[in-house]
């Protein structure tokens, strides 16, 4: 049986989706809760509060985390693993979810690493094995591949919004370059006036954002200087 503690969007998701496929799961429980006659235990809590968590399991099941920039030896002494879905979980997720995501995983012990490697297969993941010492730049790639990005389009958003644009017409056009991105890579995909040389039309670009929306101009300062480097 597998233990879910922590009933917040990870852990709800998780918790369906593993009985979607299958699994016996108690749970999402709350933390503090005493989890009966599970062979492992699975702490869907905030960074911080996986040390607390964890040591207040009892001995004997494996324990695991969902943390991407944490390593094991906040689980110790358990056999700890760890189990990070590449995947952003929305409220009310489907148990399919998961099905197609990356997900990075690692184990204190050869048993507890295929432990993470089973549930990710479980949930339809592909796994590869992120060591501790890449655990950081790993998380910091994700936060700039999913929340950054985000970012990057309420700024796209806004500064569309001063001519009249709204955010749903940007929509195919980031689906395409994520699509571009995915299938041929940065450099492959890049498009725009920095890739053919037109400097006066990024000058034109850059009057605008000044103009309408000043404080976005260090990041689009940033974004062309990236840009460029690209090319």
């Amino acid at each position: 049986m597998i233990a879910i503690v922590g009933a917040g969007r990870l852990g709800t998701a998780l918790s369906a989706a593993l009985s979607a496929a299958g699994h016996a799961v108690r749970g999402p429980l709350g933390r503090g809760a005493d989890p009966r006659e599970a062979t492992v235990v699975l702490l869907c809590v905030p960074d911080g509060e996986i040390a607390a968590a964890a040591a207040a399991m009892p001995e004997g099941p494996l324990v695991g985390h969902c943390s991407g920039a944490t390593g094991l030896d906040v689980l110790r002494p358990h056999e700890g693993f760890s189990l990070h879905p590449l995947m952003t979980v929305p409220e009310n997720a489907p148990p399919t979810i998961f099905a197609g995501a990356g997900c990075a995983v690692d184990g204190a012990t050869p048993r507890a690493l295929a432990a993470a490697e089973a549930l990710a297969a479980a949930l339809g993941m592909r796994s590869t094995r992120v060591a501790e010492e890449d655990r950081a730049a790993y998380h910091a790639a994700a936060s700039i591949a999913s929340n950054f990005l985000t970012t990057l389009e309420g700024a796209a958003e806004r500064l569309a919004a001063t001519a009249g644009v709204d955010r749903e017409l940007l929509a195919p056009l980031v689906r395409a370059a994520v699509e571009n991105w995915a299938a041929e890579g940065a450099e492959r995909a890049l498009t725009g006036p920095i890739v053919r040389g037109d400097e006066e039309t990024v000058a034109r670009q850059r009057g605008a954002v000044e103009e309408r929306t000043p404080d976005l101009l260090p990041l689009f300062d940033a974004l062309v200087d990236a840009t460029r480097a690209l090319v």
